[in-house]
Parts: C-alpha cells; sequence; structure tokens
C-alpha cells in the first residue's frame, strides 16, 4: 500500500511521464504535417488538397473501407483503385498527390490526431492559408504551442506543491504520533531521515522539472530528417565516382536564392545513351517515364511527360531569409559546409547531423543542431566572409569594407586584429539580416 507521501510522489513521476509521452507524440504529429502535408494542406481550409479536420470522421460517414485513408495517404492511387469513396475523394481535386509508403499507421494516426486539436479560425490555419501552405504555419504552430506549454508546467507545478504537501504532513503525523505507533521499516528510516528525503525529493522534482523541458527544446529540431524519394539517387555514383559539380544539376545554386532542383532534361543530358545496369536500370527507366523517352531503336520521345515530385528535405520558415548565391558566391561557403560530402553519399538525402558535418575535412566546426539558429549565428560568429581589398566580386560586402575605412577606421581595425573579419562584425547577427 502506498502512504500519502509516496502517492505524490508517485503521482509526479506518473505526471511527468504522461506528459513526456504527449509532448513526444505531439512532437511527431506536427512534425510530420509541417514537413509533408503542410505544403497542399491545411485543417480548416480547402488547398491544394482539402482541408484535413476532423477527414477520419469524414471518411467514416462515408462509407469508406477500412483502413482506406491510412493507403490513401501512403498511396493514393491503390486506395482509389480498391476504394469507391476514395475514387471520388480522387476526382474532387485531380491532381498527383505525394506518396508517403514509409509513414507508419501511428504516425499517420498522430497527424490526425495534431490536425484535430488545431481550432477553427485559429493562428495555423490562418498563418498556412495566407502562406500558400508550406512550412510557413511553423511560426503560428510555435506561437500556438506556446499556449499549452504553460498549461502544462502550470499542472507540473501544481503535482509538486501536492506532493510535497503530502511529504510534509506525512513527517507531522509520524512527529505527532511517535509515541504510539511501532516505528519499524521504511517509516522508522523516513522520520529519523527526514532532511535528507526532503532534500532527495527536492533534487528529484527538480530533475524532472529538466528532462521536461530538455524534451521540449527538441521541437522543430529536423537535425537527421530523411524524406522518402520517388528515385533513390545515388550521389555517390554521380558527385564522387563520375566527379559531376554540384552546380551542373543545381544550377540556380550560384546564382539565386534557392539551389533549384535538376529537372528532367538534365538528367536526359547524360541519361540518354547512359542506360545503366544491374538495378540502376530501373531507377533510369523512371527517369524515361517521366521525359516520355523510349531507347528502343536509338530512342525516341512520345510527348507523353510526367513530373518526378521530389520531397522537400531542408525545409525553414517563411520567417527565416536564406539566399544560396549570398553563402556560395559571395561567401564562398562549400557545399558541404551545410549538406555534408555528397561525394560519398549513397543514400536518400537527409538533414545531416551537425557531429557528422563536423567530421567533413574542411568544414568549421560547429556544436548548434543542423538547421537552427545558433547553427547559423555560430557559423557567422568565425566565418570571414571578405578579405576587404575591394578587389572581389562581392560587391556588398566590399562597400560595408569601404565605408569601415572612410568612416571609422579604428574600429575597422579592431575587427582585423584577428586577421579576418567575419559576417557578425558585418552586421551578420542583425535579427533583419535573416528574419522578415
Amino acid at each position: 500500500m502506498f502512504n500519502k507521501g509516496n502517492k505524490g510522489l508517485f503521482a509526479l513521476v506518473l505526471t511527468l511521464f504522461m506528459l513526456t509521452n504527449f509532448v513526444s507524440n505531439a512532437q511527431e504529429g506536427e512534425s510530420i504535417f509541417n514537413s509533408k502535408c503542410a505544403t497542399c494542406h491545411a485543417p480548416h481550409k480547402d488547398m491544394t488538397g482539402p482541408k484535413l479536420f476532423e477527414v477520419r470522421q469524414k471518411w467514416e460517414e462515408g462509407g469508406a473501407m477500412e483502413g482506406s485513408l491510412h493507403q490513401w495517404v501512403k498511396n493514393w492511387q491503390v486506395a482509389a483503385a480498391t476504394d469507391p469513396y476514395a475514387k471520388e475523394v480522387s476526382d474532387w481535386a485531380p491532381s498527383a498527390m505525394t506518396l508517403f509508403a514509409d509513414l507508419t499507421d501511428e504516425q499517420i494516426e498522430a497527424v490526425f490526431d495534431y490536425v484535430d486539436e488545431q481550432p477553427k479560425g485559429g493562428a495555423v490555419a490562418d498563418a498556412a492559408g495566407a502562406a500558400g501552405g508550406g512550412v510557413a504555419s511553423n511560426i503560428a504552430t510555435e506561437e500556438n504551442d506556446f499556449g499549452w506549454i504553460w498549461y502544462i508546467l502550470g499542472a507540473v507545478f501544481l503535482v509538486i506543491i501536492f506532493s510535497v504537501g503530502g511529504v510534509k504532513r506525512q513527517l507531522q503525523e509520524l512527529d505527532e504520533d511517535a509515541d504510539k505507533q511501532v516505528k519499524v521499516g521504511s517509516k522508522v528510516w523516513v522520520f529519523k531521515n527526514r532532511k535528507y528525503v526532503g532534500i532527495g525529493v527536492l533534487v528529484l522534482v527538480m530533475a524532472g522539472v529538466v528532462w521536461l523541458f530538455l524534451g521540449l527544446y527538441q521541437i522543430g529540431v529536423v537535425s537527421s530528417y530523411q524524406p522518402s524519394q520517388p528515385i533513390a539517387f545515388p550521389h555517390d555514383i554521380h558527385a564522387g565516382i563520375n566527379g559531376i559539380d554540384c552546380k551542373y544539376c543545381h544550377n540556380s545554386a550560384d546564382k539565386s536564392k534557392s539551389a533549384g532542383i535538376p529537372t528532367t532534361n538534365v538528367c536526359m543530358n547524360c541519361h540518354k545513351q547512359i542506360q545503366g545496369a544491374g538495378d540502376q536500370v530501373e531507377k533510369i527507366k523512371n527517369i524515361y517515364a517521366s521525359a516520355g523517352f523510349s531507347p528502343e531503336g536509338g530512342g525516341k520521345y512520345s510527348g507523353e511527360t510526367e513530373p518526378i515530385i521530389w520531397n522537400k528535405v531542408h525545409n525553414l520558415p517563411d520567417h527565416v531569409y536564406f539566399n544560396h548565391s549570398q553563402h556560395v558566391e559571395i561567401g564562398g561557403i562549400d557545399c558541404k559546409q551545410c549538406h555534408g560530402d555528397m561525394t560519398k553519399q549513397n543514400e536518400l538525402p537527409r538533414v545531416v547531423p551537425v557531429e557528422e558535418l563536423n567530421m567533413v575535412e574542411g568544414n568549421i566546426q560547429l556544436t548548434r543542431p543542423t538547421l537552427t539558429m545558433g547553427w547559423c549565428i555560430e557559423c557567422h560568429n568565425v566565418k570571414e566572409v571578405s578579405t576587404g581589398t575591394l578587389e572581389g566580386k562581392g560587391g556588398y560586402y566590399d562597400e560595408i569594407h569601404k565605408r569601415l575605412l572612410e568612416n571609422d577606421e579604428s574600429l575597422y581595425e579592431e575587427y582585423l586584429e584577428d586577421g579576418k573579419v567575419t559576417v557578425n562584425e558585418l552586421g551578420g547577427w542583425e535579427c533583419a539580416k535573416c528574419h522578415y
């Protein structure tokens, strides 16, 4: 049997465990929704795809077959072919939906649970609609998350108060009944060592609070994120063995904000002649199907094409500004600093953890998780952006050097004490540099 103090402590541990699981499930559903669903769907607004609020109830009332909704998420074509209701849904907006065959039933349920928790007309739905979907909803979601975090913290502190109160009452009762009761076993020990017991309870409570906060700090961290792709593209063969430059396929990396995804025509520049061998043949057939090309008889195009729908790997919130050309062309950042050594990566593209990035020769050594704000500003604090000779191609930074020399030469000399001028010293930590 539990006494009052033990019951309070047990309730605290159980509550912390349940809250941690709740945070984990909510985090998983939110993370999957933002990375895979929010581009085309919103909770309460029809976009490219229909609104998802209470979609499970809608499918059930519409007469959908059991398991059909999960099959739709994994492969909508299979669901439409086997379930009449799914066929009706496919006719509502006849556009190709991305296949998510790697998602489990539990992950799909976590997404629907997260969507059903969103209030109608709330910040998440409004942000997603205004931004045309995509991960812009991360902004509003993050703001909305702080509401329930305070409720959770309030509940934790209430449990702490009641638990400590229960321990205090137990000690008082033991003290009052000391002459009447036979002090044996654990009660005697607790009474005699009540000071140490109190300290131990306090340590456990503080450890539980720290544990909870460490879990909350992981919300939104996407290190090691690896979405499924329609073709298992081998970077090590293309960039490694064949030595193809990254910018041949991602040809806008040094010219625009986005690095760009190569079109099927870029692939066909080589694969019109190269048909592969072994398991490569099937992968290349997918490219031929997209281009409407048949290699038989010297090769010919049918004119019937279909896009290859790639899933984005590096997703940033819409309030974060990032320009590839500024980093690649002006900053001189090598692709491997952020993406890892692609010449050795045979697996599907993913967000490479900072520990693996630090193992790449020549990379700046960082400590914060990849794609977090701390990761960026840590790099800005050590990366040299210009020599200050005014002879480079970075006109923006050269102009800043020029103004420093003309207006505050002593400050410029202070910046050059370590032999370089960093992004931070040229304003790279100003909020407006990276945030709208």
